[in-house]
C-alpha cells in the first residue's frame, strides 16, 4: 500500500490514532467533574446521604478515566519531537509555552488535588474536600482550555508572523485570543459536559431497566436531565457559531464540509446537500440529495447570500482538503447526534412533567431508557467526528495558510514510523481492554450504599495520661 511507504501519511495516521484514542478519556473526566461538584454540593446543602453515595460511586469511573487518559496522553506530546520536529522548531516558541501551561497549570492542579478528592473523605473536613473537588474540576477544564488555545491557533494563527521559517510572536495575548479560540473552547467544554451527562444518564438507565437501585439511579438520571436542559440546546447554538467562523476564516473547509464544488455568488441562493457522493477526480458530486436555499438559511438565516460561498474549484487540487467524503459525513454525524440529543432531552422532559419519571414508575419507560443507553456512546462519536472535520478539513495545512503538513513532518524512514505506530497500537489495545474490564466491573458491582457518612469536622485528639511524680533519688553532689 502507498501509505506504508509515505512518512508523512504514516505520521498523520499515528497522530490521528493517538488523538482519537486519547480523547475518549479526558472527555469523561472533564465533564463528569462538573457533575461531581453538583452532587457533592447537594450533599453538603441537604445532608442527604444519597448524594454522598453518588459522589463516591461516580468518582470511581472518574479515577479510571483519569488514569487511562494520562497513560494514553504521553505519546501525544512525544510526537512533536519525533514525528513533527520541523513544526516544533517553527512554532515552538508559542506552542511549547502553551503546552507547558497545560502541564504545569492544569494537569498538575488536577493531579495534586485528585488524591484528596478520592481518598480524603475521612481525613479532611467536608468543606475542604469539596474545595478539592472544585479544584480538580477546574484543573481538568483548564487543561481543555489550553489544548483548545493551541489547536485554535493552528486554525487561525495570529499574534505574530513567520520570519525565515520561524513564527515570531509579537503579541502573546493576541495569539492566545485568536479568532477561533472562544467558540472552540466553549464548543469543547459543552461537548465534554454533554457527553458525560448522557453517559451518566445512560448508565443510570441501565440500572433502572435491570431493577437495580432504581430509586438511587433515578436521582442521577434527573440531575443530568436537569443540566442537559441547558447544555444540549446551547451546544447546538455554539456549534452553529463555530460553523459561521469557518464560513469566514476557512472557506476551503466549508466547501469540503458541504461538498460544494461551484462558487455561489452573493445575491443568489445556496442549496444544502443532505447526502452526497463527492467525486474528487471529476470535481463534482456523482449523486446528492439537497434542500433548496438550505445553506443560505444555515449560514445567514435568509434565502439569498450577502457573501459568496466559495466552491472547491476556486483552489488548486493540491490546496484543497483531502478525503472530502470523510469531512462531509463526519460533519453530518456530529450535527445529527447533536440534534438527536436535544430531541431525547425534550422527550425526557415531557415524561418528567407528566410524572412518568418517579422512582416507582420510571422503569416502565422502557423505550425512553433504552434511548438513553443508546445515547451514552453517541457523544464520543460526535466529538471524534467534530475533530476529524476540524483537523482533516484544515489540510493541507498544519498551521492554516502558513505551514504545509508535508513541511511539518520529520524526515524519518517509513519503517521507523510504522514500528512506533505498531507499538502504540498494541499499548493502546491493552489500555482499552483494561479500561473496559475495570469499568464494567465497577458498573456491575454498583454503588456501596453502606459507606459511612463523614462527620462534620475532623478533630485532632491528643491522648494524655496522668503519671505520678517520682522524686529524684540520685545522691546530692558533695561540694569540693
Amino acid at each position: 500500500m502507498e501509505i506504508l511507504s509515505n512518512t508523512v501519511a504514516l505520521s498523520r495516521l499515528q497522530f490521528a490514532f493517538t488523538a482519537i484514542f486519547h480523547m475518549i478519556w479526558p472527555v469523561l473526566t472533564t465533564g463528569m467533574s462538573i457533575y461531581l461538584i453538583v452532587v457533592e454540593g447537594l450533599w453538603l446543602k441537604t445532608k442527604n446521604p444519597t448524594y454522598y453515595h453518588h459522589a463516591r460511586f461516580w468518582s470511581k469511573l472518574y479515577l479510571l478515566n483519569f488514569g487511562i487518559g494520562v497513560a494514553s496522553g504521553l505519546p501525544m506530546g512525544f510526537q512533536f519531537g519525533t514525528n513533527w520536529a520541523p513544526l516544533s522548531e517553527a512554532v515552538g516558541d508559542f506552542l511549547g509555552s502553551i503546552l507547558g501551561f497545560e502541564g504545569s497549570m492544569a494537569f498538575m492542579l488536577e493531579a495534586s488535588f485528585l488524591g484528596i478528592m478520592m481518598f480524603g473523605w475521612e481525613r479532611v473536613p467536608p468543606v475542604i474536600h469539596y474545595l478539592a473537588t472544585i479544584l480538580v474540576a477546574f484543573g481538568a477544564n483548564l487543561s481543555t482550555f489550553w489544548i483548545l488555545v493551541a489547536n485554535s491557533w493552528f486554525q487561525t494563527p495570529s499574534g505574530g508572523e513567520m520570519v525565515n521559517g520561524k513564527f515570531i510572536v509579537d503579541d502573546y495575548f493576541q495569539a492566545i485570543l485568536n479568532p477561533f479560540m472562544v467558540n472552540s473552547v466553549l464548543h469543547m467544554f459543552l461537548a465534554t459536559l454533554e457527553t458525560s451527562l448522557f453517559v451518566i444518564g445512560g448508565i443510570s438507565a441501565w440500572y433502572i431497566l435491570n431493577n437495580r437501585h432504581s430509586e438511587f439511579f433515578s436521582k442521577s438520571f434527573k440531575i443530568v436531565l436537569a443540566i442537559a436542559i441547558f447544555v444540549a440546546p446551547l451546544q447546538v447554538y455554539i456549534g452553529h457559531a463555530s460553523g459561521d467562523q469557518v464560513y469566514h476564516y476557512q472557506p476551503t473547509k466549508l466547501a469540503a464540509i458541504e461538498a460544494q464544488w461551484e462558487t455561489v455568488p452573493a445575491g443568489e441562493s445556496a442549496k444544502w446537500n443532505i447526502l452526497a457522493i463527492p467525486n474528487r477526480k471529476a470535481e463534482k458530486n456523482d449523486w446528492e440529495i439537497s434542500v433548496p436555499n438550505g445553506l443560505s438559511y444555515i449560514l445567514e438565516l435568509k434565502p439569498k447570500l450577502s457573501e459568496p460561498v466559495l466552491g472547491l474549484k476556486e483552489w488548486k487540487p493540491e490546496d484543497r482538503p483531502p478525503m472530502i467524503p470523510l469531512i462531509f459525513y463526519s460533519f453530518r454525524i456530529m450535527a445529527g447526534i447533536g440534534f438527536f440529543l436535544v430531541g431525547l432531552m425534550l422527550w425526557s422532559i415531557l415524561q418528567w412533567l407528566r410524572g412518568k419519571l418517579n422512582a416507582n414508575n420510571i422503569n416502565q419507560q422502557k423505550w425512553l431508557l433504552r434511548a438513553w443507553i443508546l445515547a451514552a456512546p453517541l457523544g464520543y462519536l460526535a466529538i471524534e467526528s467534530g475533530w476529524i472535520v476540524r483537523c482533516v478539513g484544515r489540510q493541507p495545512w498544519t498551521v492554516y495558510g502558513q505551514i504545509r503538513t508535508t513541511d511539518a513532518a520529520s524526515h524519518l524512514e517509513p519503517g521507523e514510523v510504522l514500528f512506533s505506530l505498531t507499538v502504540i497500537t498494541l499499548l493502546y489495545s491493552v489500555l482499552f481492554v483494561s479500561a473496559m474490564f475495570f469499568g464494567s466491573r465497577i458498573i456491575r458491582k454498583g454503588p456501596d450504599l453502606n459507606l459511612p457518612i463523614p462527620g462534620g469536622e475532623i478533630k485532632t485528639v491528643i491522648a494524655t495520661e496522668s503519671v505520678s511524680h517520682i522524686p529524684d533519688s540520685r545522691p546530692l553532689e558533695t561540694p569540693q
